[in-house]
């Protein structure tokens, strides 16, 4: 008996370990066939690899399973990034501002003193050309005395503004250097061909120096935003829209899609706290490259010119029209002898499209004239009274007198830049105010820098310039083009007949 259970109990363990043995053979095997996502293939091969191996220790080891989806897409951001980022450059600019130091003198019979100091800002810049020609904004370098650029390898190079151009926010600056080559010059994209949802990268310096080259990601949120940030100057907005970080510092900087190409240069964003809330603003590259062009070519901006007035078609409009859709801009007028007139348009009727394209409201319209070229000639599907035409219309160059009236504000800024002081029409409240008679005409000195030679000449803030070289002021554009005929002379010296309370007197002052 005990015999007989020591024979039983031996092939009980033995069963129980033979059992034991397949249970743990098959949940492997199980194990060893779990679906995985571009893993079938590579499971096959791993299998036939390690049957070999065992029939043969000597193969060598499988090579290294191929990259997956997420490492193939990580790795094309990396490249995007990689070839757009030694194109983006940090912008420094020093500006001369004058401060008071007694805010409240004027209240206690003190006088007021003013104190000049040097203030310094920061924002970035897209190289687009081997010959050192870089995009930024406008408000980046507006009133700059001194502008610096660093490149992605640190060099620092002084850099000239070639031109501004506030009403599209786009500036041209350029450096002398030497060893600019195509890995610096980023490739131009098409704006025009963005669609919303698709990816993008901005690229810039947000916040500090130390900071250049940042890259964010995100998609394009919308297109054609027009959000009234260049209203006061009658600028021309059609921003890109996008929630890639953007901060200040960020301005100028490059938009960038999957193909590497420049897009847009970053100009806002829309934010409560100061920082980026994922609303940030492009002006688009087709834009930025038409006003590039033309400010090299011509040293300014030339503009098309259309000649209409108009307001856009919405939801009440339309249905007094009897449109089925509210989009378009209904002409309110047309000028005699534009392009609008020549070609026929009259007022009332509705222009719906341009090229094709749906045309949705005045301001982008008015948008994509001013940024063609003259002579381009574009086709305007309108209604009118019901009736479906289109009109082929040649654009012309914007009339000088109206481009003079838009690019005043600019031109004052500049000549109080290069003068040293700035000059306001003389009204007879002011007048008054300054004990002036009455039958003055002339301009009136509204600011003036402590450190240019008409100060150090006896030029001071509330007199009044009546005359340069004797030729008689009356208001502003009097004085640009004196002081423009000054400047273009062999002696660059203007004699200023002035009024200081009532007693005159001159003052003859050096331009630099």
């Amino acid at each position: 008996m005990k015999r007989i259970r020591s024979t039983h109990i031996l092939w009980a363990v033995a069963a129980v370990l033979l059992i034991g043995f397949y249970t743990i053979d098959v949940k492997s095997n199980e194990a060893s066939v779990i679906p995985l996502p571009n893993f079938s293939s590579t499971a096959k091969a791993t299998k036939a690899k390690t049957s070999e191996k065992d029939k043969n220790p000597k193969v060598n080891a499988a090579k290294e399973d191929p990259p997956s989806a997420i490492q193939t897409l990580n790795n094309a951001f990396v490249n995007i990034a990689k070839q757009a980022k030694p194109a983006v450059v940090t912008v420094t600019v020093t500006q001369t501002v004058e401060a008071r130091q007694n805010p409240l003198a004027q209240f206690f019979g003190e006088p007021q003193h003013s104190q000049e100091y040097k203030r310094k800002g920061l924002g970035s810049g897209v190289i687009v050309s081997k010959d050192g020609y870089i995009i930024t904004n406008n408000h980046v370098v507006e009133d700059a005395d001194q502008v610096k650029v660093q490149l992605y390898n640190d060099e620092q190079y002084d850099a000239k503004v070639i031109g501004t151009d506030p009403q599209t926010d786009i500036a041209v600056i350029k450096i002398d250097a030497k060893n600019i080559t195509d890995d610096n010059v980023i490739k131009l994209g098409s704006s025009n061909n963005l669609r919303v949802g698709e990816l993008v990268m901005a690229i810039g310096s947000p916040l500090q120096k130390h900071l250049a080259q940042t890259v964010t990601m995100g998609i394009v949120s919308a297109k054609g935003r027009d959000i009234g940030l260049l209203s006061k100057q009658g600028g021309y907005e059609n921003y890109i829209q996008t929630d890639a970080a953007i901060n200040p510092g960020n301005s100028g900087g490059a938009l960038v899609n999957m193909d590497g190409e420049l897009v847009g240069i970053n100009a806002a964003i829309a934010s409560q706290s100061g920082g980026n809330e994922g609303i940030g603003f492009a002006v688009p590259v087709d834009i930025a490259k038409h006003i590039m062009k033309s400010i090299i070519k011509n040293g300014r901006v030339i503009r098309a010119y259309l000649g209409i007035t108009g307001s856009r078609v919405d939801n009440t409009m339309a249905q007094a029209l009897g449109l089925n859709v509210a989009h378009g801009v209904i002409v309110g007028g047309v000028k005699d002898g534009t392009p609008a007139d020549k070609a026929g348009l009259k007022e009332g009727d509705v222009i719906l499209t341009m090229n094709g394209q749906p045309v949705q409201d005045f301001e982008s319209f008015r948008t994509q004239i001013a940024t063609s070229s003259p002579g381009t000639k574009i086709k305007l599907g309108i209604n009118r009274n019901g009736e479906q035409k289109t009109v082929t219309v040649t654009l012309t160059e914007l009339p000088k007198n109206l481009a003079m009236n838009q690019n005043q504000p600019q031109q004052q800024q500049q000549m109080g830049k290069d003068l040293g002081f700035k000059v306001h029409n003389l009204t007879p409240d002011i007048a008054k105010q300054l004990q002036v008679d009455s039958d003055v005409n002339g301009v009136v000195v509204t600011d003036i820098s402590r450190g240019s030679d008409a100060f150090h000449q006896g030029l001071r803030k509330g007199m009044v310039i009546t005359a340069i070289n004797h030729k008689p002021i009356k208001d502003v554009s009097d004085f640009n083009s004196a002081m423009s005929d000054v400047a273009k002379s062999k002696n660059p010296v203007a004699l200023l007949r002035v009024n200081a309370q009532g007693a005159y007197t001159y003052i003859a002052f050096k331009l630099d």
